[in-house]
């Protein structure tokens, strides 16, 4: 793995870590239904990533893809049921990646925003939007472009 990121503490390391799962199920549950199509797409997006992404990221989404599955499931037994006080206590959490990204350098720091905007489309076009008409649901668009983190 890249400098930037090994020298982070344990808490920040888990904070960049946390924030693949918590886009994912913010994203799959804006409409208040976490799909097993918007589930798999996202192991999918991460698997190619291990692989075939920025080179100072591969490793971070190697790593990621071994439990990616584990976590997501882990997720929704841990965050409220409820979809407003779920996507409320995700919106906090991912807000803490801001003062992470601020850490790292600073391209690396993009890269990892736009793979998180990007992660957060591939979800939201997973499902087929509203009765399959639309490609990203309305509940889903206004979250896609994951206003709680500052553009970097």
């Amino acid at each position: 793995m890249f400098k930037s990121i090994d020298a982070l503490s344990p808490q920040d390391q888990k904070v960049l870590y946390d924030a693949v799962p918590q886009v994912v199920l913010l994203v799959a549950g804006a409409d208040g239904i976490i799909d097993d199509s918007e589930l798999a797409a996202s192991e999918k997006v991460a698997h190619v990533r291990s692989f075939d992404f920025h080179p100072e990221w591969m490793e971070f989404y190697e790593k990621l893809d071994q439990d990616l599955h584990e976590r997501l499931l882990a997720m929704i037994q841990d965050l409220p049921r409820e979809t407003e006080p779920r996507q409320e206590e995700l919106v906090s959490r991912l807000s803490n990646v801001n003062a992470v990204l601020k850490k790292i350098d600073k391209r690396q720091a993009r890269h990892f925003y736009e793979g998180l905007l990007s992660l957060a489309g591939h979800v939201a076009k997973a499902s087929g939007g509203f009765i399959g008409w639309l490609s990203v649901g309305p509940k889903e668009a206004k979250v896609t472009d994951l206003p709680m983190i500052d553009p970097v």
